[in-house]
């Protein structure tokens, strides 16, 4: 009896908690960390200065790598809820009150109805921010019939049964490799490589390069899958002979020519992962340059690799990956090259939409998200309207106030992160600096027949 009266007063606590009018009111988050080991080292990290601004935290390991700052509800890295700025998490007895069952009180109230009915209690998105100093793995995500079989086959490697459609925001200088280079440019490749012609058979390398453009569409995709997945299944003793020829022919040929951007590159990644097959799969994708403010997104079965440099990350809710270069983790190569969607030419870059003349949105193809970026002068304001779906705001640098449809007004500085619930107007004003801020919602599309 005892136990069962203790049980409803906690139900009561956390409903008094979470409050009657969560619906309008701005929640802090405190939010999680990755240490992968191809992040940035301590300071240097822009994972990190987050990281610490947002716990409250006052050094960063110099030799921990910081590589993703995660935002959101997905069991690998949730964030939590917090109130005022003493950085202790709203909790619930011993246990700190989760941003997920926050929501889950009354998914329809926070998230708003059409949300909570086609995702239940989650958020529909992952934000991050990535610090990448060493080239992740080449990979891939898979779609969500692949991501249920992948789940159900082996949990503990791809940990939840969605799929992960994803954009990269740069806020520097950002490399990437991204979908498959164009039959001509593969024609090039196949005529100045030798070292991969070795590794494929004659007669396929030969047919693409001489008359590829007489074949139809189809034969010449199956003549690249065919050849792409040749060089992903070569075995380890004829990969490291082919990247050592190829580091040795590049390396003489540096001191009478200057060396291609994707030559140079591959000698970069050398150095990263020696004797990796990653380092000729680079050669059959597109190697590209984002600046500040550009994007690049991503749909199931694309692959792909971030190379360096620093970027504004969203996606759907999900951390599958399907591996099979340039990593020490697992790898799936054979899963890999069968989701694939073999799809060539250069990836569209995303400049964003002018929503004012402070504010840029970013909108990919897909429903879980869309994020606007908003750089603020001082004392100028912007307000972003009520929409029918929940948002993160993330402040990178400076600080303002933020004011709701409902006269809640608070500071807000840099390293915080705001949810703000459903059908929830907000107006930002700059303080004595210029504001660099972040928005992610769901995207608009989404609510296009309501």
């Amino acid at each position: 009896m005892a136990e069962e009266d203790d049980k409803r007063l906690k139900k009561r606590k956390k409903k008094r908690l979470i409050g009657a009018d969560r619906r309008r009111r701005l929640v802090r988050l405190k939010c999680c960390v990755q240490n992968y080991d191809w992040g940035v080292l301590g300071c240097n990290s822009q994972v990190a200065r987050m990281f610490l601004l947002n716990s409250g935290s006052y050094s960063a390991d110099p030799d921990e790598c910081y590589a993703e700052f995660w935002i959101g509800t997905h069991k690998s890295g949730p964030s939590f809820v917090f109130f005022g700025r003493d950085y202790n998490a709203a909790a619930i007895g011993s246990k700190p009150l989760s941003l997920k069952d926050w929501i889950t009180v009354d998914p329809g109230a926070v998230l708003g109805d059409k949300v909570a009915r086609k995702w239940g209690g989650d958020l529909p998105f992952l934000f991050k921010v990535l610090s990448v100093e060493k080239a992740l793995s080449i990979q891939a995500h898979p779609d969500k019939e692949l991501a249920r079989a992948l789940h159900e086959a082996q949990p503990s490697i791809y940990k939840d049964d969605n799929h992960k459609p994803e954009m990269a925001l740069a806020l520097t200088g950002f490399e990437a490799l991204c979908g498959f280079i164009s039959s001509k440019e593969l024609k090039g490749v196949l005529s100045s490589v030798p070292e991969i012609v070795e590794l494929v058979q004659v007669a396929d390398a030969e047919k693409f390069s001489h008359d590829s453009e007489q074949n139809g569409k189809e034969k010449v995709k199956s003549l690249f899958e065919s050849i792409f997945s040749q060089i992903m299944s070569s075995n380890k003793a004829m990969v490291r002979e082919a990247i050592c020829k190829l580091k040795r022919r590049l390396s003489l040929e540096k001191k009478k020519r200057q060396l291609s951007t994707k030559e140079q590159l591959v000698l970069r990644l050398e150095a990263q992962y020696p004797a990796d097959v990653g380092i000729l799969a680079a050669f059959f994708l597109n190697y590209v340059k984002l600046k500040p403010g550009e994007a690049l997104y991503l749909g199931p079965n694309e692959p792909h690799a971030y190379i360096s440099g620093e970027c504004i990350e969203c996606m759907a809710t999900s951390d599958n990956v399907v591996r099979a270069g340039l990593t020490s983790k697992k790898r799936d190569v054979q899963a890999l090259l069968s989701m694939l969607n073999y799809k060539q030419g250069f990836p569209e870059i995303l400049q964003g939409v002018s929503l004012n003349e402070y504010t840029r949105k970013y909108a990919p193809p897909f429903d879980e998200f869309e994020v606007d970026r908003c750089i603020l002068p001082v004392a100028a304001s912007v307000s972003f309207p009520s929409v029918p779906g929940p948002s993160l705001f993330l402040l990178m640098s400076g600080k303002g106030t933020i004011v709701t449809g409902y006269s809640e007004e608070t500071t807000f500085q840099e390293g915080e992160v705001l949810f703000v619930p459903a059908y929830m107007e907000v107006s930002v004003t700059a303080a004595a600096t210029e504001l660099h801020m972040y928005r992610a919602g769901v995207n608009n599309r989404f609510f296009r027949d309501l």
